[in-house]
């Protein structure tokens, strides 16, 4: 299972250097200079002002110096991100200047969940943003002090759980916790990071679950009680513990990672626009402009996490099995 890595400005440009390797001033690279010749448009299938947007509009904020162009982003929110997958497959010209920037973790939870009208073989993630945990939180005004008082609480009586969508590593973070412990918990996809966390700090819901970068950006404004895996940025998730070292269990982190993904047609097609796009994605993570832009936009910069296609290969595999491990989970909650 990949693992969020923390990142620092000088790690940043250690990590960055070692896993470019390549350079845009390379012979291959010089052969593709005439791409991009216009703005490359990119499908975002949340809602505008969420995690994703936030994440996306930082880290293009730095590549498009490198790729010389601008993002163009399109939000398509509906049916928990599978419209946006669905409008990039089915309309989206596969000529490299159409991307989709995704949350790897829930979006790929989907297609266990119900398997999509098109091939999972025909579009690929190429570049990792960030590797984030799920986190169960509350909203400042809660009684729920602590994890153990919602268990204790759900051990009582039925509570109801925010999320972004049911096919998310944060849903199933809290049903296996419920599973674990006897709690009962009735999840409630809420659409979106936005309206998950007013659920938990209006009160709709008893507490909501979510990937923990969107979490801290709402600072005071809510509470972390337990972290899907390891807490990398302490006080700012209210030190909040772990569920394996807290309930003894061996959960693999319940991470989201958002990445880039291109049609695999595309990159067949036109490799020097596919190898140019490798290069320079490469190219920003090198750049100590990224730690700024990721602070200024309220980001995390410790949950950026370098990956290329083989990683985002290999994320893609565990999420696929851990969906499969989970399946009964998620359809019986």
């Amino acid at each position: 299972m990949i693992r969020s890595i923390g990142i620092s400005r000088r790690s940043l440009l250690r990590s960055g250097a070692a896993a470019a390797a390549v350079s845009i001033t390379s012979p291959y690279i010089a052969r593709a200079e005439e791409y991009p010749s216009r703005n490359i448009d990119v499908i975002i299938p949340t809602r505008e002002g969420g995690g994703a947007d936030r994440n996306f509009r930082a880290f293009t904020n730095v590549w498009k110096k490198y790729l010389n162009t601008n993002f163009e982003p399109g939000f398509y929110p509906g049916a928990s991100g599978r419209v946006g997958y669905e409008v990039f497959m089915g309309k989206a010209a596969p000529d490299a200047y159409s991307l989709i920037f995704g949350n790897m973790g829930p979006e790929v939870l989907n297609w266990v969940v119900k398997a999509p009208e098109f091939s999972l073989d025909d579009y690929f993630y190429f570049g990792r943003v960030d590797s984030d945990p799920s986190c169960v939180f509350v909203g400042a005004e809660s009684p729920f002090q602590s994890i153990d008082d919602i268990v204790a609480e759900g051990q009582k009586r039925k509570l109801n759980v925010g999320t972004s969508r049911m096919a998310h590593p944060a849903s199933i973070g809290i049903l296996a916790l419920g599973e674990k412990t006897g709690a009962e918990f009735n999840l409630i996809p809420l659409s979106g990071g936005k309206n998950t966390i007013a659920g938990a700090v209006t009160g709709e819901v008893d507490f909501s679950v979510l990937t923990s970068g969107s979490v801290i950006a709402k600072r005071d404004s809510v509470r972390t009680v337990l972290v899907f895996g390891d807490n990398l940025v302490g006080d700012r998730l209210n030190n909040a513990p772990t569920i394996n070292d807290h309930f003894g269990m061996d959960l693999p982190p319940m991470l989201s990672a958002r990445a880039f993904a291109i049609h695999r047609k595309a990159a067949d097609d036109f490799p020097d626009r596919y190898e140019k796009l490798v290069a320079t994605f490469a190219q920003a993570f090198q750049d100590p402009e990224l730690v700024t832009e990721y602070e200024k936009s309220g980001g995390t910069p410790e949950y950026l996490s370098f990956g290329n296609a083989d990683d985002c290969a290999v994320y893609v595999k565990a999420i696929l099995e851990l969906g499969a491990k989970y399946q009964s989970l998620l359809s019986g909650a």
